[in-house]
């Protein structure tokens, strides 16, 4: 802003003596002339090395300087640090001595230099405030003194000093009164002792009269001077009181000021605390929306176990078969190679028999004959010998094929024994299911003991004539096919009901872990929802007391402004009545020369005092104006306090909204837990007896899904899931009843989806029969059977 700066602080001092010729009086005083250097931002000028200490150098006097202003504008601080700087050490008399300070402000229009202008401009309204009372400094030298107390000692002698003599015009004025109130004694003193003046009796009453009134005027003076000076008395003790009212509203106003500070730090506390209520809530939604997907992924796991378990039950049947078939095979090959050996051995005894015999009886003839046999019958032995280490060979390839199949039965028992203890764990379930199954099988039976005879007696010749044609081997076979198909059926029944025990007890743990985390949730919310309420009765009520201390205020200042106006009308009228009574009392009395003394003295008492009391009321003029000015400070921060108390108020009923949604949110999935729980539970029956019933030929399980008598009731949640499972199995069971056991004379059943057996749950068994017939037959008339298939739609 000043490139031509010198950047340093430049002080000019003037000491100036004054000294009276006449009078010998001297006056001295000092005249500081200070150059001060403009404060800098080293971000605009870029200063670095030597200029940029230099900046710091400037920037650290100048607020040291502000420093000793600012402690000298409040006027309550004790301590005033002028040490801190030479430059202020320096000013000491300028700043807070005995003196008046005029600054000058230099500052830039610019809008580059907005920041640097207003410091500037705020420094100088800070050292504006300072308020000195300068005097006069008057030195009296040895000589004066000597003089003056010689003056002293004449008056007191009762000597007239002449004009010439007396030292200044305060003197002049005493000794004119002085000798006015002294001549007229010392005339009277002079007549009276050279001349004798007789006066009548007459006269001298007269002049005793008017003595007498004189004194009594007097008198009348000296008890209205009394009560000018009890009203005195009283205006000096409703001073006090107003000084005491006033100095009890500047600590109302300090503790407004606390209050509303309090407030806002309340406030700010609230709005922090409902904005943690909020990031609560929002990280509520987000582990409630983890915990769905993890229950959903926790399903899609526990599915493909499932699935795992199955394929490995489907494995271990089929290693167990292929075991029992290997069996079959190796046994059969021992006994095949048991047998050869044992003809073998049976022709080499009897060929050696032959030959032993024949080497005794034949002729020499019939040698060459004898020698072709042997030699054949030595081919047939390389033969049968190459034979024999081929079946050793596959024995030992049998034997270890053996161990393997032993190895794998082996770890497949121990999964078996992993699974059997599962299903062992959840075997009541199972039971319980069971029971309740058989009761519905007690109730299915008698329909069906009905239909069964009927089926029977229309059958049974059939069966005769089937039983008739069929050797007993083969219907053996068939009865062991429908039985193997029935057990395989049964295990993937038993298989598909554990994993909807173990989905359903997931579901049920993971159902009661939600239910205690909204339970905790909703705790914390009720805590956090009375303890947002007890704030806000408390800020409720702050609010209520402030509002009270601003009446309070109000009513303060309007007895403040009634109490000055009284006090100025009392001293107009006492104005009025003094100059009055002042202007009587001198055309009454101009000759009363002691009396206009005392007068005087006590007009003079009187001047003090209403000087004083003038003093007073301009104080309690600018206190009174001071505090206008910190009353709309103070509406201002009250109305922001209240905004904030809305707002506040706002926020925390929307808060209470969002709690009282989620409370609602969270008793609806409460409510629909306990029902699902409850429906679940009333699926549940006490154990019954059980009773074991062998599984005959023509005769379907309870548990299958081609029975149309099957009805099993489910939780409208599940029944469609659980009804896509039934078919999924009942297809796997066919298709794996078709690989194993492709037996012309087995079973074959339709497939009659879970739809089809719900509607047969609500009609007649009969009429179930009548729209759905089964299709059994035993495999000869497959292209005329009439099967149904699930997605058929005719």
């Amino acid at each position: 802003m000043n490139e031509h700066s010198s950047r340093s602080h430049s002080i000019f001092l003037i000491n100036i003596k004054q000294e009276h010729v006449e009078t010998e009086q001297k006056l001295c005083g000092k005249l500081y002339l200070v150059d001060l250097a403009g404060s800098e931002k080293v971000s605009k000028t870029g200063a670095a090395g030597a200029v940029l200490d230099e900046a710091k150098n400037i920037n650290k006097s100048l607020s040291s300087l502000g420093n000793v202003i600012s402690a000298l504008a409040e006027g309550t601080k004790t301590h005033v640090p002028y040490r801190d700087s030479k430059m202020t050490r320096i000013l000491q008399d300028s700043l807070g001595g005995n003196c008046r300070t005029t600054m000058f402000i230099c500052c830039s229009p610019s809008s580059y230099n907005d920041a640097e202008t207003k410091s500037t401009l705020m420094f100088g309204q800070r050292a504006k405030t300072i308020r000195n009372t300068a005097s006069i400094n008057l030195e009296l030298t040895a000589e004066h003194l000597q003089k003056l107390e010689a003056e002293l000692n004449r008056w007191r002698n009762g000597e007239n000093v002449p004009e010439t003599e007396r030292t200044t015009a305060e003197v002049v004025t005493r000794t004119e009164s002085v000798e006015e109130r002294t001549t007229p004694i010392a005339i009277l003193d002079n007549d009276s002792s050279s001349i004798v003046v007789r006066i009548s009796e007459e006269e001298r009453q007269k002049y005793e009269e008017e003595i007498r009134k004189l004194y009594k005027q007097l008198d009348d003076k000296d008890d209205e001077i009394n009560l000018q000076c009890q009203l005195v008395e009283k205006l000096k003790e409703q001073m006090l009181d107003q000084d005491e009212l006033l100095a009890s509203s500047r600590g109302d106003g300090d503790k407004v000021q606390m209050e509303l500070g309090r407030l806002q730090v309340e406030s700010d506390c609230a709005k922090a605390e409902v904005k943690e209520v909020l990031q609560a809530l929002e990280e509520l939604a987000i582990n409630y929306d983890q915990k769905s997907q993890e229950v959903e992924e926790k399903g899609l796991q526990n599915q493909l176990l499932a699935d795992q378990l199955a394929q490995k039950m489907a494995n271990l049947m089929e290693l167990e078969a292929e075991l029992s078939h290997m069996q079959e095979v190796s046994g059969q090959q021992r006994k095949r190679i048991a047998d050869v050996l044992n003809g073998l051995m049976r022709d080499l005894s009897e060929f050696s028999a032959i030959v032993g015999n024949g080497e005794i009886k034949l002729p020499v003839e019939i040698s060459g004959a004898i020698e072709e046999e042997f030699t054949v019958a030595r081919l047939y032995i390389s033969k049968i010998k190459s034979e024999v280490k081929s079946m050793v060979k596959r024995c030992r390839q049998l034997e270890n094929m053996q161990l393997e199949c032993h190895r794998k039965m082996e770890e497949t028992g121990r999964e078996l024994s992993s699974c059997q203890l599962l299903i062992s764990q959840k075997k009541r379930m199972l039971e319980e299911s069971h029971d309740s199954l058989s009761e519905e099988l007690a109730k299915l039976q008698d329909q069906d003991n009905s239909v069964a005879a009927e089926e029977k007696e229309g059958e049974k010749g059939e069966t005769e004539e089937g039983n008739v044609k069929k050797p007993p081997h083969q219907q053996g076979e068939s009865h062991r096919g429908v039985h193997h198909k029935q057990l395989a059926r049964l295990r993937d029944e038993i298989n598909e009901k554990q994993r909807i025990i173990d989905e359903l007890t997931d579901r049920n743990s993971k159902m009661e872990l939600e239910l205690a985390q909204i339970r905790s949730d909703f705790e914390r919310l009720k805590s956090q929802d009375n303890t947002k309420s007890e704030r806000l009765e408390e800020l409720s009520f702050l609010h209520e007391r402030h509002e009270q201390t601003k009446q309070d205020l109000k009513g303060l200042e309007e007895t403040v402004a009634r109490e000055l106006q009284t006090l100025h009308n009392l001293r107009k009228l006492f104005v009025q009545d003094l100059t009055s009574r002042v202007k009587r009392s001198s055309e009454m009395e101009p000759d009363d020369s002691g009396g206009s003394c005392t007068q005087k003295q006590k007009i003079s008492f009187l001047e003090n005092n209403l000087d004083q009391l003038t003093k007073v009321h301009k104080q309690l003029v600018r206190d009174n104006a001071d505090l206008r000015c910190e009353l709309p400070k103070l509406e201002k921060r009250l109305r922001s306090t209240a905004e904030r108390v809305k707002a506040l108020e706002t926020a925390l009923r929307d808060a209470k909204e969002g709690a009282m949604i989620d409370r609602r949110r969270y008793q609806q999935e409460v409510d629909r837990i306990k029902d699902a729980m409850r429906a679940k539970n009333a699926l549940r029956r006490p154990h019954a007896a059980q009773i074991a019933k062998p599984i005959r030929p023509k005769q379907l399980p309870v548990c299958s899904p081609t029975n149309p008598f099957y009805t099993y009731v489910r939780s409208s949640e599940h029944a469609n899931a659980y009804s896509n499972a039934l078919f999924q199995s009942a297809l796997s069971q066919k298709a794996a009843a078709a690989t194993i056991s492709p037996n012309p004379n087995s079973v074959q059943t339709n497939t009659v989806s879970t739809a089809l057996g719900y509607r047969a749950a609500t009609s007649k068994p009969t009429d179930i029969l009548e729209s759905y017939p089964l299709n059994i037959d035993n495999g000869n008339n497959s292209a005329s059977s009439d099967t149904r298939d699930i997605n058929d739609n005719r």
